[in-house]
């Protein structure tokens, strides 16, 4: 059977937009036979179990995350798909600190580069998705990616690079500072800034920040690969390894794509010229000479016979459908209700906790259960507060009056009551005349 690895979809000249999908990618493409699987671009995270990309799918099965993809084809093909069995003991422990270095540094670069800069993500990001995805994931999918990436990357003090969100805290400062009467309104002006001076100011502010955290990342790993072929090789030729793959995912997405405000390629290019050209060189083994284009993913039976040969077989996605289609407003809708948000991420921690392909450990595992049932139980704690403080409410208003329901018996009494006031209370006419 025929292995089928579902990404997400090409963009920038690159098989996929993702650095982890590109990791995996480049696996399959270096240790499998071509003839032995193929690529997907489902870009649809619901195809997943687990609800996540890069997935591989062998039938029945489905793994995804690509530290387990890469065990499952070990044990499936017996060590003969295993990149890393070249590696003694050292080089083994090298090859795991290294590669959670990579991933950690290289996604918090990656999500600032394509996500958090206004400039690159509605001027690239944003309609390379909008390419990919079908209806209605072209509207759901990127803001939840865009807002995760800046959740993700809030720590590290850099959301002066999200143009909309200055100016959106801007707007929310002077409307403060009106309110609160700090400022007559007579003598408010608005600024009146260019989006040139606006962005080199940003520019200036951010420099050095940026300039420490891509100089943390590229140099530990251009002094690593030093004159050497692949990362973890002790001579010029060699093999590559898993870590060439997890690199060449993060530093692929650095260097490649052409931004709008392309400062981490600059950046790579300034600090770690080898790692460039280890990069380019590692791209075009793995992903073929060619740029990728979207009609090698969703229709491969339209490239021409003359293209240069591709160590890539795509598949063609199926079209999405109607079920799938209601799963995921659904799923949205679930997403902007409070609760029902909350229900949803406490099961999700739970299916991760209970996945045999999770990659955690057993105390891991135990530990990620207890907290999602300790949340599950703040959450009913919270649902009974509210639902307690509001018949409380409800209950302390009909005591002093200011609430009350009344039978049908009662509001008819009422309507005779008042009737009978009401004529009580005019004369009649044969009164008003005697008088």
């Amino acid at each position: 059977m025929v292995l089928q690895l579902h990404v997400w979809g090409p963009a920038f000249a690159l098989p996929s937009i993702d650095a982890q999908c590109l990791a995996a990618i480049a696996y399959c493409s270096l240790a499998l036979p071509k003839d032995s699987w193929e690529l997907v671009a489902s870009s649809d995270p619901s195809v997943s179990p687990t609800g996540e990309l890069p997935v591989l799918q062998n039938g029945a099965v489905w793994v995804s995350r690509f530290r387990s993809i890469v065990d499952y084809l070990r044990q499936y093909s017996k060590g003969a798909w295993d990149l890393d069995n070249q590696l003694d003991e050292t080089s083994r422990a090298d090859n795991i600190a290294f590669s959670s270095f990579i991933e950690s540094r290289g996604q918090s670069l990656v999500d600032l580069y394509l996500y958090v800069t206004s400039q690159n993500y509605y001027g690239n990001t944003s309609p390379a998705y909008g390419s990919l995805l079908q209806w209605p994931n072209q509207w759901i999918l990127p803001p939840k990616l865009h807002g995760a990436a800046k959740g993700r990357t809030e720590h590290l003090g850099l959301s002066s690079l999200d143009l909309q969100a200055m100016e959106d805290q801007r707007q929310r400062d002077h409307s403060a500072a009106v309110a609160a009467g700090k400022i007559p309104k007579n003598l408010i002006q608005r600024p009146r800034d260019t989006v040139s001076s606006f962005l080199g100011r940003t520019a200036q502010s951010n420099h050095f920040r940026i300039e420490a955290l891509t100089a943390e990342f590229f140099e530990p790993l251009e002094a690593m690969l030093g004159r050497k072929a692949y990362l973890l090789t002790a001579e010029d030729e060699g093999t590559p390894s898993s870590i060439d793959c997890i690199a060449l995912g993060y530093l692929s997405l650095a260097l490649v794509p052409e931004m709008s405000f392309p400062w981490l390629r600059d950046a790579m290019r300034a600090k770690a010229p080898l790692l460039s050209a280890y990069t380019e060189r590692l791209r075009r083994r793995c992903f073929g000479d060619a740029p990728i284009e979207i009609a090698h993913a969703f229709a491969p039976e339209s490239v021409p016979e003359s293209a240069p040969e591709s160590p890539i077989s795509w598949r063609a996605p199926g079209r999405i459908s109607v079920a799938a289609v209601g799963t995921t407003l659904l799923s949205t809708l679930a997403d902007s209700t409070p609760f029902l948000r909350e229900i949803r991420k406490n099961n999700g921690l739970k299916k991760v906790a209970q996945s045999e392909d999770s990659g955690l450990s057993s105390t891991e595992k135990r530990v990620l259960n207890l907290h999602a049932e300790s949340k599950k139980k703040d959450m009913y704690v919270s649902i009974a507060t509210v639902v307690g403080g509001v018949a409380l409410m409800v209950g302390y208003m009909m005591q002093v009056g200011m609430l009350s329901f009344q039978t049908e018996d009662e509001e008819e009494e009422v309507e005779e009551g008042s009737g009978e006031a009401s004529e009580a209370a005019y004369p009649t006419v044969a009164e008003f005349l005697a008088v």
